[in-house]
């Protein structure tokens, strides 16, 4: 019988967003104190219930602004659940804004130890993996340059290659297969392929449904921080296609009875 990997009860996830305009973190403090600092509550996940069971590669599938990278941070443990609760086994290896964590003044050979310090790696282990992280990233004479000269690509394709040197047992993915030009979004693909053969639980978000399609075997939709459906991707993915056909259809409407409110507020 499969072991559970990941359980989320009654997950909830609230931000406040302020509705004051403030120009300066002086001003603010005075709002503040003054209680003149107004908020408006937006929900990104409402009561997510859901168990992911090890070996699973669940796709998680939703328009933007949907919750599907807030979902993630959360199971990563980057954000603080306001509801429910996180169950999680086995290490983590969350590959979410790659390259995040770099101090751009350093070159990327001390970022290397630097970034895999804020994975939880022992300096021991990077030295033993250090060759195969540069190999990897094909930065070659630039690790020695400061990362604050690398291009966005480059940045990300070094966070990639420190991030997947582990043997995780839960793999979270937020569109980092397409980094780095088509030949380095190959190898990454094939990097975690291969890591799948050791049974790791993936959760993976992607744009690409015919990516998902091919790396998943379960998928998620969530819809404005709900999950509506939640099964094998051969039967999700036609209700995910549904979904964007749909919202596809209103936008010629909404402008249509856009350009009509108009054309009245001219006639009045």
């Amino acid at each position: 019988m499969a072991k559970k990997a990941i359980v989320l009860s009654h997950i909830g996830m609230k931000f406040n967003l302020s509705k004051e305009k403030v120009d300066s973190l002086k001003e603010y403090l005075i709002k503040f104190v003054r209680k003149e600092i107004r908020y408006n509550e937006f929900w990104a996940l409402k009561d997510i219930n859901l168990t992911i069971y090890e070996g699973e590669r669940v796709g998680i599938l939703g328009l933007n602004g949907a919750g599907k990278s807030t979902l993630l941070k959360v199971i990563a443990g980057v954000f603080k659940p306001t509801e429910g609760t996180v169950e999680k086994h086995g290490k983590i290896a969350p590959l979410l804004e790659l390259g995040a964590g770099f101090d751009k003044q350093y070159t990327g050979s001390e970022n290397i130890y630097l970034y895999g310090a804020m994975l939880g790696y022992k300096k021991k282990f990077i030295d033993e993996k250090y060759n195969e992280i540069v190999e990897f990233s094909e930065l070659g004479e630039f690790i020695d340059v400061p990362v604050k000269n690398y291009s966005s690509g480059m940045r990300s394709r070094l966070g990639f290659s420190i991030a997947t040197v582990v043997a995780p047992k839960i793999l979270i993915l937020d569109e980092v297969l397409s980094v780095g030009d088509a030949k380095f979004r190959r190898k990454s693909e094939r990097k975690v392929m291969d890591m799948f053969d050791s049974g790791v639980t993936v959760l993976f978000v992607s744009h690409s449904l015919e990516q998902v399609k091919r790396i998943c075997n379960k998928a998620m939709i969530l819809d404005h921080g709900k999950l509506v459906a939640y099964g094998d991707i051969d039967e999700v993915a036609p209700q995910y296609e549904k979904m964007i056909e749909g919202r596809e259809d209103e936008l010629p409407r909404r402008a249509k009875k856009n350009r009509k409110k108009k054309k009245t507020g001219r006639e009045n």
